[in-house]
């Protein structure tokens, strides 16, 4: 494993994912008391996105599966509604989290200083991609997602070339999804960036080769079971505007509780973990940012606004290595489980680590 030093550029300004003028409330559908969804992205064509003028969004069709239609989306970043370079000196894709969605509009801003497009996926029956007939965020393997990351990248080679470096940032569970994605197609990116990645579950390797065999079992009976799992909503206190946090986050992508869990979901996230255990032996450049500690309980405690309090960041520690040849790891003091979501301090030591990690291992070869 190694590490980088202490001297960097000076990150970027950062701003809460707001855009330039804040859109009126999202209707509320009061038979229900639940919010009502934003229109999707147009299909066949690039859109205005949510996050404002300088966003742009488009809805891909995909092969139907078992709940009927299926789509992807991807938001890609155009500052001042300017054409985008064809042929930029690097692309960059972003994969989100569980029962999550593109909104760090900072992070796009970051890679475009550095020369970059900037492109996000929304994945199947998450966030702009949830169509009202499906169950969110639920997949039996996470090589369902497959479609999805391929998209992506033909998507920015199709628009900006075939030899266009490509560069992947994704977070928790997308960050243990597109590390085995990256394993299956080797040649794809330069280097991943990883935010949190759920790696392992919490407790031990043993809690896992215990709980898989049963989990897969219930699976195979009832795959969208909802888990009666308690989700009591801190990680959301921290982040959401509408309680403590800065960012605005949709309801209808990203409710409070999250959307539940299911054991289908379950089983195919500790296969993932298991393959990840196993050494997927990448050998790009890696770099993992998590939060200096994890604080879990059932009540609410102060210290979970400098926290990770979603996923165990000392079983991501131990398992790191077993992501490749060279790993970076960058334990980013009071993040949170979104580490580039942390207040802004937070979130400058963050870009600090990737930009210097993008100067040692990234930006040399291109």
């Amino acid at each position: 494993m190694s590490t980088t030093g202490n001297r960097g550029r000076r990150p970027p300004r950062t701003r809460p994912a707001r855009p330039r003028s804040d859109p009126p409330p999202r209707p509320v559908d009061e038979r229900h008391a639940e919010p009502v969804a934003p229109p999707p992205p147009p299909v066949g064509r690039w859109g205005r996105d949510i996050l404002g003028d300088d966003f742009q969004a488009r809805t891909f069709p995909q092969p139907d599966d078992d709940e009927g239609a299926v789509v992807t989306t991807l938001v890609r970043y155009r500052p001042g509604g300017r054409p985008l370079p064809r042929r930029p000196r690097l692309a960059v894709v972003y994969v989100h989290g569980f029962a999550d969605y593109f909104i760090q509009t900072e992070l796009a801003r970051f890679w475009a200083d550095r020369g970059a497009v900037f492109y996000a996926v929304d994945l199947r029956k998450s966030g702009r991609s949830i169509r009202p007939h499906q169950t969110p965020c639920f997949v039996e393997s996470l090589e369902e997602y497959d479609e999805d990351l391929q998209l992506a990248v033909d998507v920015v080679r199709r628009i900006h070339g075939a030899s266009v470096p490509l560069v992947a940032v994704a977070h928790s569970q997308g960050g243990l999804t597109t590390a085995l994605w990256a394993a299956r197609h080797p040649d794809t990116f330069r280097g991943l960036v990883l935010n949190a990645p759920f790696l392992e579950v919490h407790g031990s390797t043993l809690a896992r080769a215990l709980g898989h065999p049963l989990i897969s079992q219930v699976a195979r009976k009832q795959a969208r079971w909802p888990v009666p799992i308690s989700a009591p909503g801190f990680y959301d206190r921290t982040i959401n505007a509408r309680m403590e946090g800065e960012w605005q986050i949709e309801p209808a992508w990203r409710p409070v509780p999250t959307h539940p869990v299911r054991p289908g979901w379950l089983a195919a996230v500790l296969a993932g973990h298991a393959k990840v255990a196993a050494g997927l032996d990448l050998e790009i450049p890696i770099l993992v940012l998590t939060s200096h500690r994890t604080v879990i309980g059932p009540r609410w405690r102060e210290e979970m606004r400098s926290a990770d309090t979603v996923i165990d960041v000392k079983q991501v520690w131990r398992r790191a290595p077993s992501l490749g040849r060279t790993v970076t790891l960058a334990k980013v003091t009071g993040g949170l489980h979104d580490v580039l979501l942390s207040p802004q301090p937070v979130r400058e030591q963050a870009y600090r680590e990737i930009d210097r990690w993008f100067r040692g291992y990234v930006e040399p070869e291109l």
